[in-house]
């Protein structure tokens, strides 16, 4: 690891002023910004350990008071973003009203790295690409201009949807699937203010900058993500495929959630579908949802959601089985969330 200073700052104000000046004010992060807010650290650290970030400086904000779990005047639920990921899953809050976000985050990491890891940094970590880890393979989200050392090498893990021939990783996030789903918002502050962003819109697509992850700025801190009112509590779920049931990545994840009606649920009002381990941010098709609305809560209708969600999906050398697990775990993870009986 190579040298940097450390500071620990005592308010979100003063956090700002630490990096004021050291980032590129007003764009987003690049591949190698000399400063960086750290909190848990579970990522982070190990990057720099890898020597793949290389910040001069680091600038603690683990004790900013920004780690409560609380209401929202509209209802919905407010998380802290240095709220540790297993406070956020076991809050009784969380596992009753948002059980499928409660699922995600267990279904993450370890017990150990859930208890360090904030929920801010979990929406910040970094592809686990082999190449982007191995500083002696190319990589271009790791040194733009270098090339993707995943398309022509092993590519099992990457992405079958929204890649570029720039970069073809994936974000391995399960908490960021579930909150897709929900439509949650990441609040954050910064030089020009405050603003919130649409959860749909905190992450990229690699295109030609794959080094740039999310929309949020250089000199920008995450201070909370706002849950919407709506749930999903009574139909949803979250299903993980991995090589091993322990501490994995996935291979595929689905959040899906259904709002039912009819007699005994028999039809779908409404209906939410995230992916993840399939892109470079998790991936949400609104055009596949509206085709649900009004349709059957059958395994019929689920398959040809699976079906149209994943038309344009691409494999390669290593991955195009995923194309065919992301089917059946579509199929899986709403009939579990309907309640249907499926194989």
């Amino acid at each position: 690891m190579r040298a940097f200073s450390y500071d620990r700052p005592d308010g979100v104000d003063a956090a700002l002023r630490a990096v004021a000046g050291q980032a590129e004010s007003g764009s987003p992060g690049s591949a190698q910004p000399p400063v960086k807010f750290v909190a848990g650290g579970t990522n982070l650290l190990d990057l720099m350990k890898a020597d793949v970030m290389r910040p001069d400086r680091l600038v603690d904000i683990s004790r900013l008071g920004l780690d409560g779990i609380e209401e929202t005047d509209g209802g919905g639920l407010r998380l802290g973003a240095l709220a540790r990921n297993a406070d956020t899953a076991y809050d009784e809050r969380v596992s009753t009203r948002y059980p499928m976000l409660s699922k995600a985050i267990l279904a993450g990491a370890s017990a150990q790295l859930r208890n360090m890891a904030t929920n801010g940094g979990n929406l910040l970590q970094r592809t686990r690409c082999y190449y982007f880890y191995d500083t002696g393979t190319p990589c271009n989200k790791r040194e733009p201009g270098t090339g993707c050392g995943a398309i022509g090498g092993v590519n099992r893990i990457h992405a079958i949807l929204g890649a570029s021939d720039q970069c073809i990783a994936v974000h391995p996030s399960d908490m960021c699937v579930a909150l897709a789903a929900l439509e949650a918002e990441v609040r954050v502050t910064g030089p020009r203010g405050e603003r919130v962003i649409p959860f749909a819109e905190f992450h990229r697509l690699p295109g030609d900058t794959p080094q740039i992850d999310s929309t949020l700025a250089a000199d920008e801190l995450i201070t909370a993500i706002d849950l919407p009112p709506q749930g999903f509590a009574a139909h949803s779920t979250y299903l993980k495929v991995r090589d091993r049931a322990s501490y994995a990545f996935a291979l595929v994840s689905v959040a899906a959630a259904l709002e039912l009606e009819g007699a005994n649920g028999a039809t779908i009002r409404s209906a939410r579908l995230a992916l993840g381990g399939v892109a470079h941010k998790p991936w949400r098709d609104r055009e596949v949802e509206a085709e649900l609305a009004g349709k059957p809560a059958s395994l019929e209708t689920f398959r040809d959601a699976a079906r149209l969600l994943l038309r344009e999906a691409k494999g390669r050398s290593h991955n195009a089985f995923k194309i065919g697990l992301a089917e059946r775990a579509i199929v899986r993870a709403l009939a579990e969330a309907a309640g249907v009986e499926h194989p």
